[in-house]
Parts: C-alpha cells; sequence; structure tokens
C-alpha cells in the first residue's frame, strides 16, 4: 500500500474530528462546518467515476480522510451502493469513534489507516485532548473480527510528546494482538505553524 492506498486512489476528506492533536495536519477539517464544499454520495460518485478506468486498471479507488471520516460511516455506506464493486475503498481514521459507526463500514472497506499516535493513555491525552480508550477496544474488536491484515497501524514519533521507546511499546502491544503493518515516521515541528494550546 502507497501513502493513501493502493494503486491510483482519490482522496476525498470530510471535516469534523473528535480529536484535538497539536500539530494537526488539516486543522480546517476540525470543525464539522467549513470552506469545502457539500456533496451527496451521488454527486461525489459522479465527480470521481471519471477515473474508474484507472481504479479498475491498478486496483485503486477510493480512501476516505478528514477530519475523521468514520463519523460519515451512513454517507460512505450510501457512496459504496453506487460504485463499481472493483473499487478499493480505504479508511484513513483516528479510531477515536463510537463501534457502531465500525460495524455499518464492515462489510464495505477493504483495508483501513489507523492513526494510532501512541498507545500509552497519557502520551495520547496529551497529544490529542482526548481518551485512546474508544481506540484500544476497537482496536481489539477489528483483530477479532479477522481484520488485524487489512490494517496498517501509524506510530509517529511526536516531538515533545513520546520517544523511540514509546513507540516501541506500542508495536509490540499491537503485534501481540495480531496486527503486522506498521507506518513509522517523525513529525516534523514547524514551531511558526503548530503551537500547543
Amino acid at each position: 500500500m502507497n501513502v493513501d492506498g493502493v494503486g491510483v486512489t482519490t482522496l476525498v476528506a470530510f471535516h469534523g474530528c473528535p480529536l484535538r492533536c497539536r500539530y494537526c495536519l488539516n486543522p480546517q477539517c476540525v470543525q464539522a462546518e467549513g470552506v469545502w464544499g457539500m456533496l451527496s454520495p451521488e454527486e461525489l460518485f459522479n465527480q470521481v467515476k471519471i477515473d474508474n478506468l484507472y481504479f479498475q486498471a491498478t486496483g485503486g479507488g477510493i480512501t476516505f480522510g478528514g477530519g475523521e471520516p468514520c463519523l460519515q460511516s451512513s454517507f460512505i455506506q450510501e457512496f459504496c451502493r453506487l460504485i463499481p464493486k472493483e473499487w478499493n475503498i480505504t479508511i484513513e481514521t483516528s479510531l477515536n469513534v463510537e463501534r457502531r459507526h465500525l460495524v455499518t463500514l464492515l462489510p464495505l472497506v477493504n483495508s483501513y489507516i489507523v492513526d494510532v499516535k501512541d498507545m500509552h493513555p497519557d502520551i495520547y491525552r496529551n497529544y490529542t485532548g482526548r481518551s485512546n480508550r474508544r481506540v484500544i477496544g476497537n482496536l481489539k474488536w477489528m483483530a477479532a473480527q479477522g481484520m488485524a491484515e487489512s490494517v496498517i497501524i501509524r506510530l509517529p514519533l511526536i516531538p515533545d510528546y513520546n520517544t523511540q521507546e514509546d513507540i516501541l511499546r506500542s508495536r509490540e502491544e499491537l503485534t501481540s494482538w495480531g496486527f503486522c503493518y506498521f507506518d513509522d515516521f517523525e513529525y516534523i515541528k514547524n514551531v511558526n505553524q503548530y503551537k500547543k494550546q
């Protein structure tokens, strides 16, 4: 899998996020209302179907990101009823959502990119402003559903928040649950752009 999915992929980003990450890369997506356009599932399909040939030839499709796309599970469900069955659907998510959203998405999504941040509850809360209780519960549920091999776990090194040792501990815990694909990288902190809140 490449950065945002397999093959030729169109990234569709949603507004709205339960987290308030200190170095948010998409701060315009935090609020549910914003500067971007509103589309129905049908309107989105009509915009992206022009790339159907590329999706089919490369095994690509749509990656839903944001913000938090799982909060839009009903929209994604309606959209998936319109698309060719060969399209690959990927979700980039924090998994910090109610389980009902994942239950809705389970039969529709081919792969997940889960931005775990860090498994330690204090590190997670300090960085995101929220508890990671739902994240942990949802990861365990996904593993129990046999989905671990369709998940890429992102474990970033976050300056001022975690260390390489923290990442190793997170990875070891997640590996023990059956997850085997990881994306390790370092956030580049631009002090002029990001400020601790």
